[in-house]
């Protein structure tokens, strides 16, 4: 009956019609409030100004019951991890971006499996070509065509937009669906992702679509500084009923951080990222971030810097917490090649904080916000200084991407002459909770309003020329926004045929 209704709804042109048959599949899927309006500055307390203040006391209690009976093995762990990022951030220091692997479209399988063990290991790509360059920089000037039509629309910074409150633009809409991008998602999902458990529900074989935001930074900008930070929730990495639900860094936690394996899918599965129905706070599992780019832009031109170190600098995130120095230094005010900071950063000077000397501190995260490292001081040892590199020289139609967990930022200043756009399209398998997203997201395509995990407010609903489910052809692309029923081949894995067959029920179909 769902089906049947769906698809009569995508036929009628009649907004009535398809509030109501959506209303319907929609009460397949958990549901919430709709959110307030608001702008990216919402997801960064660093970009709202908002002042810093001490967690509430159940956070201290979380992190003694995290490491109790493991103190030992987290102490030594502790050593192990100290040295290993000074030796790969002295690498990452003197290669700078050279680091960040690169591969060419026109030899996607051949080079991501080439160059597994770098994409593995750094967390962050190139993947060259993938939308002509012509046709993705026309994007950018469609974009721009759409704004001066419905002047209306929201940005960040209000007096000059960077960072604009659009999901649902054609250009948009085509990028996501464009048989190149699709083919990509799913070669970096399978090439680089495994599922350790053949029973964990989750398809990688179908990308789904997540509506994010784009960006059009303009030369001299200052104010869309936004320092490094990691998506995904910052909080819930530590929480039991967040990324706790599906152990994923419980290996981290128990003081034996090599066996944390960032590619491993199966824990994530069940993982909750959005404990707090944050302004911006991503609820749905990205296995990779990214961006289309629709200009020619590098470093300090306003673009995007990495840490490519997803599993070192993740496991020390975590374990950070639970370390405090002997001895203070100002970080920020030391040089890097001082020996004052190799004495300061010496295991010999970091104390285990266990017992009556815990604190609720979780440096740089907070509920409802993302994960931030605006001071050196706050984790030291990940060197952010030097460690924080540029992604190389980029034109119209390459495409970056970059582990869920890794710590990226922007340019604090774009230097160049030139704008730097990109449009931002993650990279997500399919999964029931993923599904459940999918299906909120859908009605809010039709609708014409921001994603569900966006602020709210009636977005693009009114606006002249937005995309409408006519303009998704590609038979792949209309299944990775749920607007055809997904495929369940015979080959596939117990736990992905799984993952499929919930995603569809969710959908009506």
């Amino acid at each position: 009956m769902l089906r049947t209704t769906f698809k009569r709804a995508l036929q009628t042109s009649g907004c009535q019609v398809r509030a109501v048959s959506m209303a319907a599949v929609n009460a397949e899927a958990p549901q919430r409030a709709p959110k307030r309006e608001g702008d990216i500055s919402s997801v960064f307390a660093s970009l709202s100004g908002m002042e810093d203040t001490p967690l509430p006391d159940r956070f201290r209690e979380l992190k003694l019951s995290l490491v109790a009976g493991h103190e030992q093995e987290v102490q030594h762990s502790w050593k192990r991890l100290l040295v290993a990022l000074q030796k790969e951030n002295d690498i990452v220091g003197s290669q700078k971006s050279n680091v960040i692997p690169e591969v060419e479209y026109a030899n996607l399988e051949a080079d991501l499996v080439k160059k597994q063990g770098e994409l593995r290991k750094r967390g962050a790509a190139i993947i060259r070509g993938v939308i002509p360059e012509q046709e993705a920089r026309a994007y950018k000037d469609e974009v721009e065509a759409y704004v001066r039509k419905n002047p209306g629309t929201r940005g960040f910074p209000a007096d000059n937009p960077q960072v604009f409150e659009l999901y649902w633009s054609p250009p948009q809409v085509r990028a996501r669906s464009h048989p190149n991008l699709v083919r990509v998602q799913r070669a970096l999902m399978q090439s680089l992702w495994h599922v350790s458990s053949p029973r964990a529900p989750i398809d990688t074989s179908q990308p789904l679509a997540y509506a994010d935001r784009l960006r059009i930074r303009q030369p001299g900008d200052a104010k869309f500084a936004l320092g490094p930070h990691q998506d995904g929730g910052s909080v819930e990495r530590w929480e039991r009923e967040g990324y706790g639900r599906g152990g994923v860094y419980d290996a981290v936690f128990a003081g034996r951080w090599e066996e944390y394996d960032p590619w491993d899918a199966s824990g994530r599965v069940d993982a909750v990222i959005d404990l707090y129905d944050g302004m911006g706070g991503c609820s749905m599992f990205r296995m990779f971030q990214g961006w289309l780019s629709m200009s020619h832009s590098g470093p300090r031109r306003g673009t995007l810097l990495v840490n490519p170190l997803p599993q070192l600098s993740l496991a020390y995130t975590l374990l950070r917490p639970f370390f405090r120095p002997r001895k203070e230094l100002d970080l920020d005010a030391t040089p890097a090649s001082s020996p004052a900071r190799r004495e300061y950063l010496d295991p010999s000077n970091w104390e285990f904080t266990a017992g009556e000397a815990m604190t609720s501190d979780l440096q740089g995260a907070r509920p409802s916000q993302g994960q931030e490292f605006p001071k050196l001081s706050m984790h030291p040892h990940l060197e952010l200084d030097r460690t924080m590199v540029h992604i190389p020289d980029v034109k119209p139609g390459d495409f970056v991407v970059w582990h869920c967990d890794t710590i990226h930022a922007v340019d604090k200043v774009h230097n160049g002459d030139s704008d730097s756009s990109v449009m931002y399209i993650p990279v997500c398998p399919t999964t029931e909770h993923n599904a459940e997203y999918l299906v909120r997201q859908r009605q809010a395509f039709l609708d014409g309003t921001p994603g569900p995990d966006f602020p709210g407010g009636k977005g693009e609903a009114e606006h002249i020329g937005r995309a409408t489910h006519k303009d998704v052809t590609d038979p792949m692309a209309r299944r990775s926004m749920g607007l055809e029923k997904l495929l369940a081949a015979p080959d596939m894995q117990p736990g992905a045929k799984e993952a499929v067959q919930k995603a569809n029920a969710l959908l009506g179909f």
